[in-house]
């Protein structure tokens, strides 16, 4: 499995996440463009020398990943997903993905990807936070290979 970010918007977000891939032994994929300058060094606060351990891919465009990726399964972490993480079958080598924390991913990636999975939430809430959100479903994903 990899962890696919959508054109992240906050470099501290990116940096849990390499962390997170890091710990559960991922790839991880940055699609361009970034709302920040991504570099180790602008990175490496939050993620620490994780960066280091990870298979990172720099995609320049949705297309490019989609070109480059064309034999995996790609499912969507979304709010507006109507599967819910817990009930869905993960295989090892999909690619999770996630959108911008700021609006998500337009309806072009939206409607390009396999599945679109959500987490349930209290209806009094918008959203976790995106790595927050990347490490649950991974989780989940490890307990199922665990199977």
């Amino acid at each position: 499995m990899r962890l696919a970010l959508f054109q992240p918007d906050i470099p501290q977000n990116t940096g849990a996440m390499i962390r997170i891939c890091a710990c559960f032994d991922l790839g991880l994929d940055i699609i361009h463009p970034t709302g920040y300058i991504f570099n180790k060094k602008n990175i490496k606060q939050a993620a620490l020398d994780y960066v280091e351990s990870v298979s990172l891919t720099e995609h320049d465009s949705w297309e490019l990943f989609l070109e480059n990726n064309k034999d995996k399964r790609i499912i969507l972490l979304s709010t507006k997903g109507k599967v819910n993480y817990t009930k869905f079958d993960f295989k090892k080598d999909d690619f999770l993905l996630v959108g911008r924390e700021s609006a998500g991913v337009p309806d072009k990636v939206f409607n390009s990807v396999h599945e679109v999975i959500t987490i349930p939430m209290s209806q009094n809430s918008r959203s976790l936070n995106v790595a927050v959100s990347a490490g649950i479903v991974i989780a989940e994903s490890r307990r199922q290979f665990e199977k």
